[in-house]
């Protein structure tokens, strides 16, 4: 269905409606709120997980069990909050971030929101940390959302390290509109899809640049 009623002559998904639902459903305390507005305070892209998304990760996790998580791409530290408030209190969540200066931005974030004893943030080139990494598996939960050039590896990395019935979390799997392109990102992407299909039961959740959803058969 298009986003356009044509009986009322309104778009579905206004900046008033998705105001009200994010303050309604997704709400931020301290922590997120911190973590939400670094990437404009602070000179960061302003890449993050939307409100809502960032709160779905938040009952996927719960929804799950989850336990040990590892998220690739940490920048403020936002959806390393939301997905660490799903945790339990012997859970722990490693975030993989490439740059010492979001690194340290999202670890403030982390301690406002009282999370730094569970929280884990390792700095540097994600894939020379993850043989390291393995040890601490299996995992309940892997959630992507870094370079997209390195997507299917990172998906490939998640299906030999996830528990039967772990999740699979990937944003931005549209890749912005050009997943259909010819370019070597966009073929990563394509390729993180294809063969998560292969490990994973899955579904591609319509967000505003679309979540890849599965579950680890």
């Amino acid at each position: 269905m298009a986003d356009l009623d044509s009986r009322q002559g309104h778009r579905y998904d206004s900046p008033e409606i998705l105001a009200y639902l994010n303050d309604l459903h997704a709400g931020h305390d301290t922590g997120l709120a911190s973590a939400f507005a670094a990437p404009e305070l602070q000179g960061l892209p302003a890449i993050q997980v939307g409100m809502s998304e960032g709160k779905l990760l938040t009952l996927l996790l719960r929804l799950a069990g989850a336990k040990r998580v590892v998220e690739f791409g940490t920048l403020a530290g936002y959806s390393a909050i939301r997905m660490a408030q799903a945790l339990p209190a012997s859970g722990r969540l490693w975030t993989l971030e490439l740059e010492e200066k979001y690194a340290a931005v999202a670890r403030e974030n982390l301690a406002l929101a009282g999370l730094s004893d569970c929280v884990e943030v390792l700095v540097g080139p994600a894939l020379d940390a993850l043989p390291a990494l393995e040890s601490k598996g299996p995992f309940d939960a892997i959630f992507i959302d870094a370079d997209k050039g390195q997507y299917d590896l990172y998906a490939r990395w998640a299906a030999a390290n996830l528990r039967p019935g772990g999740l699979l979390l990937v944003d931005n799997a549209y890749y912005f509109g050009q997943l259909m392109e010819q370019s070597p990102d966009a073929i990563a992407v394509r390729r993180c899809h294809e063969e998560a299909v292969q490990a994973f039961d899955t579904v591609c959740i319509p967000t505003p640049d679309g979540l890849l959803l599965g579950i680890r058969k």
